[in-house]
């Protein structure tokens, strides 16, 4: 892969963008086990809350006061419980429209990358067929021609060169002997 190609940087983010809604998709499956503790430990306070109201009731009016406010403490807490059971409810609803758009990011990016790899494919096989397109058309002739200009030249050579000399003395064999 080129790091020119823009369908290079294209996959990239798919990639990075796919990571990052990971990462999201983490944080708020953390957030929704989280608020769930705290839902637990709040119906548990209430639930402690509630016999010690009665009786705290029952021994004196200053214990009714007392009482009140912990009604209202109680109402606020139920009201903070269902605040964060629908927060919780939200939370899983994003989570749920997250994990829909990583899995298309994921089949997109192996689409891409699918894509990509044709193409290389592809244009290997060009490429090869080109190389073997130019060898038979262009390589394999220029040769052909070239033997032949040879040739041509060696015999126009041989027709327009000087006469050769006359030999006018007899040579041993040893001056024959070239080595």
């Amino acid at each position: 892969m080129n790091a020119n190609d823009p369908q290079f940087w294209q996959m990239v983010s798919s990639i990075i963008i796919a990571v990052c809604f990971v990462f999201m998709a983490i944080a708020f499956l953390w957030i929704a086990l989280t608020v769930r503790k705290i839902v637990g430990t709040v119906k548990n306070l209430e639930e402690k809350v509630e016999p010690l109201l009665r009786k705290v009731d029952a021994i004196s009016v200053q214990g009714k006061e007392i009482s009140v406010h912990f009604t209202e403490i109680s109402a606020n807490l139920s009201s903070a419980t269902k605040s964060l059971s629908d927060s919780t409810e939200l939370i899983k609803d994003e989570i749920a429209e997250l994990r829909v758009l990583v899995n298309h990011t994921a089949h997109t990016a192996k689409d891409k990358v699918d894509m990509v790899s044709r193409s290389i494919d592809k244009t290997h096989s060009q490429v090869l067929d080109t190389t073997e397109f130019v060898n038979q058309k262009i390589v394999v002739p220029a040769r052909e021609i070239a033997a032949v200009m040879a040739g041509v030249k060696r015999g126009l050579e041989v027709l327009f060169a000087p006469a050769p000399k006359q030999i006018d003395r007899a040579y041993t064999d040893d001056e024959m002997f070239i080595g």
